[in-house]
């Protein structure tokens, strides 16, 4: 049997955890009836607590916006999630300052009962990451600027190096941010090309939020955008591939930001283009299905280099030493 206390902070709680809920799903899940729900908001509201409510028949309750419950209540799920996340931020280098990470576990600590504490405590001293640094760094309020631009649908100004070296200057739709292999980027529409555009964040050398609006496509997806563009940047070498296989094995093997994949009626046809071809030889000797090399010749002479290499690997005569 619930206390009339427990049932309180249990409202509570349930407020901080959702952005609104209504009187009737409030009572189902505390099993009183709705007026009871009523009284303890009122009482709530008493103590100081802004809980508004939303009249009429799918009326709801919610904490007022911005406001902050001294000391915070935890789950043992809701501690595990939050340590993590703050561990995995710190370890993966995301564009935080690590001292708020730091300061932020340590309020976290602070306002914990012994018991979720101990497993906060836990989580940090048996978790060792394996993470390579990032190879690249950009300025921290760049992620903040954009995603404030992406969610109010304000464009920005940027000012950018490209991969070539050129600096250019761009009014710029940004439609989302993407982190991946290490790299932060953000598609959208650049005004510059008239066109969609994928833009790395290290390479921004100036960015100014504006006060313009753009309109978002609804069906525009950031990560099959990135991972398109990705596949599909200029380089030194075009690689074409032909692969005997199916193109659901294909692209087992194959990730889409490694390249395009074609069906055609010889098979499945690879395209990328790149600088450096040692990576791509490496990919297609561990295949498990016949491939063969179209183009380039270079691609050609790096997969046998490799070959040799392996043979004489495993070459068992020893050199004589007769004089």
């Amino acid at each position: 049997m619930y206390s009339p206390t427990t049932r309180l902070l249990t409202v509570l709680q349930l407020l901080q955890s959702y952005k609104e809920m209504s009187g009737s799903e409030l009572a189902r899940r505390l099993e009183i009836d709705v007026r009871t729900v009523r009284r303890y908001i009122v009482m709530l509201q008493d103590m100081g607590i802004p809980v508004e409510a939303e009249r009429g028949p799918y009326g709801a309750y919610q904490l007022g916006r911005g406001y902050k419950l001294p000391p915070l209540m935890y789950t043992d799920a809701e501690v595990i999630a939050l340590t993590l996340g703050l561990l995995a931020i710190r370890e993966f280098r995301f564009p935080v300052d690590v001292a708020a990470v730091e300061g932020a576990l340590a309020k976290t600590e602070r306002v914990m009962p012994e018991k979720l504490l101990q497993q906060a405590r836990g989580l940090q001293e048996a978790i060792t990451f394996n993470v390579q640094p990032q190879p690249t760094i950009f300025q921290n309020e760049f992620v903040t600027i954009l995603s404030s631009a992406v969610q109010q649908r304000h464009h920005v100004f940027l000012n950018y190096l490209s991969w070539r070296g050129d600096k250019t200057e761009r009014d710029f739709d940004p439609y989302g941010i993407l982190f991946h292999d290490g790299y932060w980027y953000t598609s959208g529409y650049c005004h510059l090309r008239n066109d969609l555009r994928t833009f790395r964040l290290d390479r921004i050398l100036e960015l100014k939020p504006t006060e313009q609006p753009f309109e978002r496509p609804e069906e525009f997806d950031v990560l099959a955008h990135v991972l398109d563009a990705l596949a599909t940047t200029p380089g030194l070498y075009q690689v074409e591939v032909l692969m005997k296989t199916t193109l659901e094995h294909a692209h087992r093997v194959f990730s889409p930001a490694m390249g395009t994949l074609e069906e055609t009626d010889q098979g499945i046809l690879f395209r990328r283009a790149t600088d450096r071809l040692d990576w791509i030889a490496y990919i297609f000797l561990r295949c498990d299905f016949p491939v063969r090399v179209l183009q380039p010749d270079a691609l050609r002479t790096e997969i046998r280099g490799l070959a040799e290499k392996a043979l004489r690997m495993i070459d068992t005569d020893e050199p004589s030493t007769d004089g």
